[in-house]
């Protein structure tokens, strides 16, 4: 048997147990765990052929798989304390006192109150990397504030998901971008400016087509809808965690040979402290910390099994065929085709495309001459579009479920966010095939 076709029988054997399971309404994790286990099985039965890798004994099966449960062990890391940050924050008052503010002040002006809030609705994604945790913390209030514009019930949850998408795809956590560069041993920097043009370019679409008609903010009715803040929050209180945030990242860039190394997820830990400092009331903070890994049980649980199936596909060569799969079609197939492939491929793998697909996508770019920053930005921005179709659907089944949606799944809600969710994908693939000329413009 050839090397070609033991990488084939491998993959199928991959497909086939991952249909299998979700048609037994397994969960995603457990899919593809049971598919990763299927495939190293299949490898070692299989004849071995010219690869030599094949012969490997159960200690060896059990190091793979325990190696790769740690792929991405720091993106767990920033996952899990950046969005602990933003729960301590949500839980002291901050963000109802942040959207109570800008409502109070800006109702009578509907342009700046939905600039504001689609401001709002980017931060904690962009600060987490997770839509879910998006719609989780500001998407029910938000969500309010919309109706009180006469928005409409498919519109505002149309808008929340393509909020939510954008605001996981906004710098400086994506972690889209994050795994496939690091897949590519290449070093995450240079994608603040493309990904913050294109994210927020599709975010302020989908505002404004979705809601930009209807009527002034109703004062009573929307203040009555949020919660009350505790006595004490003040404007000087709300920032400071965010200094704290964007002092301790900027200064290791200003005075790189005197300041300390400081990961992000320490970053987020101090940023947390700062809440903590400055929250007017008392917080128990393991019971926010227990709600954190709850919420987030099921996105860690994914990436520890992407890495696993990332760690396995390689050993038994099938991510190397899906690599040459790619890296053979024609460039301009690529460019007629990933708008769709990435965005239907996000919805059943979730973050397991980005070192899948993004990994060979970004050799194939550099091998021919384009910018690879600028176009896995692109990726980047595409793949949480995914996010509400089948089967998974994490961030748009959250979004249905935090606004307590009565539509249709795919009839009302996903048919009113098509528009913006093209929009997003024509600007994304425009600037993926002039990729060259944007990095010229940017300095990338």
């Amino acid at each position: 048997m050839t090397m070609l076709q033991h990488s084939l029988l491998v993959l199928v054997s991959i497909a086939v147990v991952f249909a299998i399971a979700k048609k037994l309404r397994l969960s995603t994790e457990i899919s593809m765990l049971t598919a990763t286990i299927a495939a190293i099985l299949v490898h070692v039965i299989l004849p071995s052929g010219e690869d030599p890798r094949s012969a490997i004994s159960f200690l060896e099966m059990i190091r793979h798989l325990a190696e790769g449960t740690v792929t991405y062990f720091d993106v767990c890391l920033v996952f899990l304390t950046a969005t602990f940050f933003m729960t301590l924050y949500k839980e002291s008052g901050g963000v109802a006192y942040i959207v109570r503010q800008i409502v109070k002040t800006f109702f009578a002006h509907r342009i700046i109150c939905l600039l504001l809030l689609t401001f709002v609705m980017l931060i904690p994604g962009a600060i987490t990397g997770s839509g879910a945790t998006t719609v989780l913390t500001v998407g029910g209030l938000v969500g309010a504030v919309l109706a009180a514009m006469g928005i409409s019930e498919d519109k505002r949850v149309a808008l929340i998901f393509i909020l939510a998408a954008m605001s996981a795809a906004c710098p400086p956590i994506n972690l889209w971008a994050m795994m496939a560069a690091a897949g590519a041993n290449m070093p995450f920097v240079g994608f603040t400016i493309p990904l913050a043009f294109l994210s927020i370019t599709g975010a302020l679409f989908a505002t404004f087509y979705l809601a930009g008609r209807g009527k002034l903010v109703d004062l009573e009715k929307t203040l009555a809808k949020i919660p009350e803040v505790p006595a004490g929050w003040n404007g000087v209180r709300v920032i400071l965690p965010f200094i704290v945030l964007i002092g301790i990242v900027l200064a290791g860039r200003i005075w790189p040979s005197n300041f300390p190394v400081v990961g992000l997820p320490l970053i987020f830990m101090l940023s947390a402290g700062a809440v903590l400092l400055v929250s007017p009331k008392r917080i128990n903070v393991f019971n926010v910390a227990v709600t954190t890994v709850t919420n987030l049980k099921g996105l860690v649980g994914i990436m520890v099994v992407v890495g696993m199936l990332n760690q396995i596909m390689t050993l038994t060569g099938a991510r190397g065929l899906l690599s040459l799969a790619v890296v053979t079609l024609p460039i301009a197939v690529l460019f007629g085709t990933l708008w769709l492939i990435l965005p239907v491929a996000e919805g059943v793998l979730q973050y397991a495309v980005a070192p899948l697909f993004g990994v060979p996508l970004i050799m194939l770019f550099n091998m021919l001459g384009y910018d690879p920053v600028i176009a896995l930005s692109t990726w980047a921005v595409m793949l949480p579009l995914g996010d509400c179709l089948p089967p998974t659907a994490v961030v748009g089944r959250a979004a249905v479920m935090e606004l307590e949606y009565k539509g249709g799944y795919y009839r009302d809600f996903v048919k009113t966010a098509l528009v913006p969710m093209f929009f997003i994908l024509a600007l994304c693939t425009i600037t993926m095939i002039f990729c060259n000329e944007f990095g010229a413009i940017i300095g990338g």
